[in-house]
């Protein structure tokens, strides 16, 4: 029944919420303690999983061949104690966000405490049904996270985030499964996969391609779309949505695929592995250049997380253990990484208006905590040391190395640099002095920015995750452990 415990109290958690919903400090900690509670049921589940026991509970048949069922391994729990614990935090940071808006943090926390039990299903099923539907939940789930401001452009935002996850979920990844069973006979997902060793001909092929290309939550090219557009939700749902759940979920969703449906035999028979490294370097080399020409801060973080997307599912088809440690930890710090730079954002727009690059001049001078949690994020996402993006930046170089893919070695080169120069100039620009006409501050070239004190719920959150971010990097070895464990 523990396995249960990660799916079902969130959903209290909602319930309790929605009950106390015209008691905002109650509501609150309801919400703060289903995250403390999720945070605990994974935790408990932890030292037995990493023992070797793979707690099972099948809830329903739902075919003649597959159940609706649960399993617990070291992947799964990989992915809830990235999301469970962030969730955390971001609840707390959204009671500062949306501070006096009470309808609106009710229907957030109750939306967001949904989409962390879609995640719990998505990390603990044990077959292929079983993961279509919770992937296909979490999308039904957060539409209305995409389309919470009500206006036009979140409801355009929204259209597009909706067409492209239920339309490659059904057009591409629906089929992918049904291919899947009609060559395997099994929905099961099975450490080394169920194709066999030396599958043969063009239909095992497409059945990959179908699920890459599927499984749009990975934001691969060019079902990459839906990330930039969702962007136009508030900022702790775009942390939620694009550091913890929905891009985690898709790139958990690729890992299952390679390893348990493929595995690694039939991914190198068939040439997989240098399908997935050619779909990724185009995504990581196209989502940097874009991102090196944005001025909105948003935008520049949505098409980063694009291309640090492709970096997980590229460590992955190397079919190395460096390159799997790399991906599996990559997922772990980007997430704490990416969060720290949404957070910090969503602090600097609540307490100065900025939004774009041209509009931080001062932010030195006026915020100098958010703009070194800021730079710490940064640099986790560039790969500079002591951060943890410059341990998963090690494996992966390694793991590229080792299999002698230079091209691919060059790609993730120049995406570093490329990170590095946009990255460098938001620092920049913020350490920049802000112009003065007649001895009084000026931005002449940005419309008047306005703001207020940020709440410290939102600055104690950004805190704890760029020390985790550093942190993380020092002290790497419990994670590591895990980490050798979800890959092995």
């Amino acid at each position: 029944m523990r396995l249960l415990l990660p799916l079902v109290i969130p959903l209290i958690g909602a319930l309790a919420v929605a009950l106390l919903r015209d008691r905002p400090q109650g509501r609150d900690w309801a919400a703060i303690l289903a995250g403390i509670a999720e945070l605990v049921a994974v935790l408990v589940m932890l030292p037995d999983v990493l023992d070797g026991q793979r707690a099972t509970f099948s809830i329903a048949p739902f075919l003649p061949d597959a159940s609706v069922a649960l399993r617990a391994d070291p992947l799964g729990i990989l992915l809830l104690l990235t999301a469970s614990p962030l969730w955390l935090l971001t609840t707390v940071y959204s009671i500062g966000y949306l501070r006096g808006s009470t309808a609106s943090l009710t229907r957030l926390h109750v939306l967001m405490a949904i989409t962390i039990s879609a995640t719990a299903g998505v990390a603990f099923s044990a077959n292929l049904i079983t993961l279509y539907l919770f992937y296909e939940a979490m999308t039904i789930a957060t539409y209305p996270l995409v389309t919470f401001t009500g206006t036009n452009k979140a409801a355009a935002g929204g259209r597009r985030y909706l067409s492209y996850q239920l339309g490659t979920g059904i057009a591409l990844f629906l089929p992918a499964v049904v291919l899947t069973y009609t060559q395997t006979g099994s929905f099961a997902l099975t450490p080394g996969g169920i194709f066999g060793a030396e599958p043969t001909g063009l239909l095992p092929i497409l059945t990959y391609l179908l699920f890459l290309f599927g499984i749009a939550k990975a934001a691969i090219f060019p079902v990459h779309a839906w990330l930039p557009a969702a962007m136009v939700a508030p900022v702790p749902v775009s942390a939620l949505l694009h550091s913890v759940a929905v891009v985690n979920v898709g790139v958990f969703t690729l890992f299952r695929v390679l390893l348990d449906v493929f595995g690694e035999d039939a991914v190198a028979s068939l040439g997989l592995g240098r399908l997935t490294l050619i779909a990724t370097s185009v995504t990581i080399v196209v989502a940097s250049l874009v991102a090196l020409r944005l001025e909105n801060l948003k935008e520049i973080l949505a098409y980063s997380t694009i291309g640090q997307l492709s970096y997980m599912v590229l460590g992955m088809a190397l079919l190395n253990e460096a390159g799997a440690t790399g991906a599996a930890l990559h997922l772990v710090g980007h997430s704490v990484s990416k969060i720290t730079l949404f957070f910090a954002v969503g602090a600097i727009a609540v307490g100065t208006g900025a939004t774009r690059v041209n509009e931080l001049r001062g932010l030195g001078q006026r915020m100098p905590l958010l703009l070194g949690v800021f730079a710490v994020g940064a640099a986790s996402i560039v790969g500079l040391p002591p951060t943890v993006g410059f341990l998963t930046k090690y494996f992966l170089f390694i793991g590229v190395a080792e299999t002698h893919q230079w091209l691919v070695l060059v790609v993730l080169a120049a995406s570093t640099v490329l990170s590095a120069t946009y990255y460098l100039r938001v620092v920049r620009t913020s350490l920049s002095p802000m112009p003065h006409v007649d001895g009084r501050p000026s931005a002449p070239t940005s419309p008047p920015l306005s703001g207020g004190p940020v709440p410290r719920e939102m600055l104690v959150p950004v805190i704890i995750t760029a020390v985790l971010t550093v942190l993380l990097g020092v002290l790497p070895g419990p994670l590591l452990t895990l980490v050798r464990a979800a890959v092995s």
